[in-house]
């Protein structure tokens, strides 16, 4: 009798943590049903009342908002520039970040400690604190302004972690794995190929969601290092707001835009994001 009760306050339990997360959840995502709905309103009724009004008229939804999106040329080519920014910051990061880790992990080189811990002490650095000297390097250079001197911004700022997370990954695959490789001919390359990077999937998959959510939300860095030409999506929604505080059909779908890509980015690989950081995070 005591088991079954057991049995049945565990289930009642589990049911109640459930229930308390299924609401967290939903209280979470207020903000951004919020946006979605607004985005599908007409200007004159979010002046009028509030977005939750909707569900008790429908029929008021439109797509209005979302045409006068795509022909708003500043926002979507501020789309692509994101686009063009983030992908290739992401990629480098998870392929140096990945060399380098493998590196520190299992490769013997002088100073190989020294160099890894001046890595991680590289992560308390705040990017405010570089943002004055690399701008004016960047513009003795001819990098200011444009694409390319946001990219490598974000690619050096985003190493020291990469670093420090792949290396912590790559130092907990059993030596054995590598040793009978080796024994079979496999060079470093081929070893960090066929062998490393398969076993260090769900650390890259975490490292490249959080590189990614990091550049696409970024603005300080973009708002110092881009012009008119090469701003991502968040400075162009940032200047619409201060030039046309009044074109809310237009900010309403682009700042769901800019929202829901990596929210689904995140929710589609949060498995592998949090068993990346946990396995990293530990030795």
């Amino acid at each position: 009798m005591s088991g079954r009760l057991e049995w049945v306050m565990a289930k009642l339990n589990g049911g109640l943590v459930r229930a308390f997360l299924i609401v967290v959840g939903l209280f979470w995502l207020v903000p951004t049903i919020g946006l979605l709905i607004s985005s599908l309103r007409a200007p004159e009724d979010m002046s009028a009342d509030g977005w939750w009004t909707v569900f008790s008229e429908p029929s008021r939804l439109t797509f209005d908002s979302y045409r006068k999106l795509l022909e708003n040329g500043d926002i979507t080519s501020s789309l692509v520039n994101t686009v063009l920014i983030t992908v290739p910051a992401t990629v480098l990061v998870v392929v140096i970040g990945a060399l380098a880790g493998y590196a520190f992990a299992w490769m013997e080189f002088p100073g190989r400690d020294w160099w890894f811990l001046g890595v991680v002490g590289l992560l308390v650095v705040p990017v405010q604190v570089a943002l004055i000297p690399i701008a004016e390097l960047f513009g003795e250079i001819g990098l200011f302004g444009n694409i390319l001197g946001v990219i490598l911004f974000h690619v050096g700022f985003g190493l020291p972690f990469a670093v420090f997370l792949l290396r912590n990954f790559f130092a907990e695959i059993p030596r054995e794995l590598l040793e009978a490789a080796r024994l079979d001919g496999a060079g470093e390359l081929r070893l960090f190929a066929r062998v490393v990077m398969p076993l260090g999937g769900p650390a890259i998959a975490s490292l490249a969601i959080f590189q990614f959510l990091w550049v696409w939300n970024d603005m300080l860095v973009a708002l110092v290092f881009t012009n008119a030409d090469s701003q991502p999506i968040t400075v162009a929604l940032q200047t619409q707001v201060r030039q046309f505080g009044n074109n809310i059909d237009v900010l309403a779908p682009g700042a769901f835009i800019s929202m829901v890509i990596p929210l689904a980015v995140f929710f589609a690989f949060q498995r592998q994001f949090v068993s990346g950081v946990m396995a990293g995070a530990v030795k």
